[in-house]
């Protein structure tokens, strides 16, 4: 391919390869997979900025249980609608070349669905509901069950909930963290 034209001048690009994990090619990459969510909507404006409806068109959003919380853990309006930088800064987070300790604090908040830097029963709870499946229904008791073993393994406190600290201590311990919280531009 020859030299299009690019939306970005080459100190922005200089930009978005300093403050991501992405080269500048990637970044330009990364830019034609966001047009393709809705090109009418981002066409030659690069400060569209696309509905969370839009943004789980993202094949590996999709099908992810967690899709919307990533991108309202991402949208930097927090309603999970989602500019061009957010929806880079995302796919940077989730690169290979991502490390696992900024992997881990986007994990946490994910999993975080109350925001209270905890999390707590209610947090546990749905992550697992959304891990197992619409379909796939726990007893009351098989769920208070799990939960408890989730917080004998890794509540070091013993305060009924996971800190930052705890869970990262969980991710450190996870062979194949680095994997699953991947996702492919």
């Amino acid at each position: 391919m020859g030299q299009g034209k690019s939306q970005f001048s080459e100190e922005e690009l200089q930009d978005y390869q300093d403050l991501t994990y992405f080269t500048k090619k990637e970044v330009l990459y990364a830019h034609q997979k966001f047009k393709f969510l809705a090109p009418e909507k981002v066409g030659h404006n690069k400060n569209a900025k696309l509905p969370m409806s839009k943004m789980l068109n993202y094949p590996e959003l999709n099908v992810n249980p967690f899709g919307d919380r990533i991108c309202k853990v991402f949208s930097s309006s927090r309603d999970g609608d989602c500019t061009f930088e957010d929806f880079l800064d995302m796919m940077s987070v989730f690169s290979e070349n991502s490390p696992k300790s900024v992997k881990a604090e986007h994990a946490f908040r994910i999993f975080d669905f109350d925001g209270d830097d905890m999390l707590g029963m209610s947090d546990l709870k749905q992550v697992i509901e959304r891990l197992i499946g619409k379909d796939n229904h726990l007893s009351e008791q098989e769920m208070e069950h799990l939960i408890e073993n989730v917080l004998e393994e890794a509540d070091l406190d013993d305060d009924r909930a996971l800190s930052f600290a705890e869970f990262e201590h969980i991710i450190n311990r996870s062979s194949d963290f680095m994997n699953a919280f991947r996702m492919r531009l």
